[in-house]
């Protein structure tokens, strides 16, 4: 089949690839429509690796996906062909540990699409369990079923924040996933979040977003304009979504006494963690790795209205032009938020 194949660093090629094209009793054929291309993406296209996770074999790319399904399984019974659907990528073992404990997402040996050895979806056709395979309400288009996988880790850490009616946010890190993230935050319950970024381009797509405030860190002290926000007691909840090791020195310096933070990014290497200031405060420090039963939720609050994706999809390619998507998405142009590829 075709796919969009990562042979190594900076090497993408469209060739023809050995892959599963009959479902098994529990799965069901998806044909694809929509695929984001994600900074993880871009990462294994640009270095190779994400820190144990490393590239050695070609590898189709591509995780975030929608599409139509067109067979099912003998033993599937929630959905048929001709149903819009968007796929949680993370295959556990539900037998493991991890699964038994709830944190499916933390299986050792979980098959995440486009996470070496692990092919992505970046073909016109995938085979995909159906458990984790979500029906698309009518008013849900392709391109925000494809939103889905970025907005369940925004979820993930709006549900690791127990945010609280009224609650003061603060992102760190506007790209994709800073913004999914404050949009989570609010439809949790945030009455303001602020994000902060040194792209203006990225603030002002935020900025449409009734409830965020963003904050241009080359141009105003974020920090005070926390406290200004805050009556000078500082955030509820603070999500750092960035991954920039700089964005660790002052991180803490947001949060009220007795806040919680959620850690999302990944930085490149260790980062500076102030045990000290964190102790003074009190403060809940938590951690996300993808998520865990929030999929479905992230569909329903595309589906009402609560969460709107659409102007994050900044640019869109055919098929085949994938790789002069990648091209594109990898200059990192501050106006971009969301590269999708589409195949029809």
């Amino acid at each position: 089949m075709r796919a969009l194949v990562l042979e190594k660093v900076r090497e993408l090629r469209l060739r023809d690839v050995e892959l599963p094209t009959e479902p098994g009793v529990d799965d069901v054929k998806i044909a694809m429509r929509a695929v984001g291309v994600c900074g993880s993406d871009l990462h294994f296209y640009e270095h190779g690796n994400i820190g144990p996770f490393v590239v050695r074999a070609p590898m189709v790319l591509g995780h975030e996906g929608a599409g139509v399904v067109v067979a099912v399984g003998s033993n599937v019974t929630n959905l048929k062909p001709g149903d819009r659907v968007c796929m949680e990528p993370g295959i556990p073992d539900w037998t493991s540990r991890a699964s038994r404990n709830g944190h499916y997402n933390l299986d050792p040996k979980v098959r995440f699409w486009a996470t070496p050895p692990v092919h992505g979806c970046l073909t016109p056709e995938v085979i995909h369990p159906a458990n984790l395979t979500f029906k698309l309400p009518d008013n849900v288009s392709m391109a925000e079923g494809a939103l889905v996988e970025p907005l369940a880790v925004g979820m993930q850490a709006a549900t690791k924040a127990h945010v609280t009616p009224g609650a003061i946010g603060v992102v760190v890190g506007c790209g994709t996933i800073g913004i999914v993230t404050a949009l989570a935050a609010l439809a949790a319950g945030c009455s303001q979040v602020m994000i902060t970024d040194m792209q203006q381009e990225k603030l002002d797509i935020a900025a449409r977003y009734p409830g965020l405030v963003p904050v241009n860190i080359g141009k105003q002290d974020p920090v005070a304009k926390v406290r200004e926000l805050t009556d000078n007691w500082g955030a509820d909840v603070v999500f750092e979504c960035s991954g920039h090791p700089k964005a660790y020195e002052r991180l803490f310096d947001y949060a009220a006494p007795g806040a919680t933070v959620v850690l999302v990014g990944m930085p490149p290497g260790p980062v500076p963690y102030d045990v000290v200031a964190a102790e003074a405060k009190e403060l809940h420090v938590e951690h996300v790795f993808r998520y865990t039963n929030v999929y479905a939720q992230a569909v329903s609050l595309i589906a009402s209205g609560k969460v709107d994706v659409k102007p994050l999809i900044s640019k869109t390619f055919p098929f085949e032009k994938s790789v002069e998507a990648f091209e594109f998405a990898a200059q990192g142009l501050p106006s971009v938020v969301k590269t999708q590829i589409v195949f029809e």
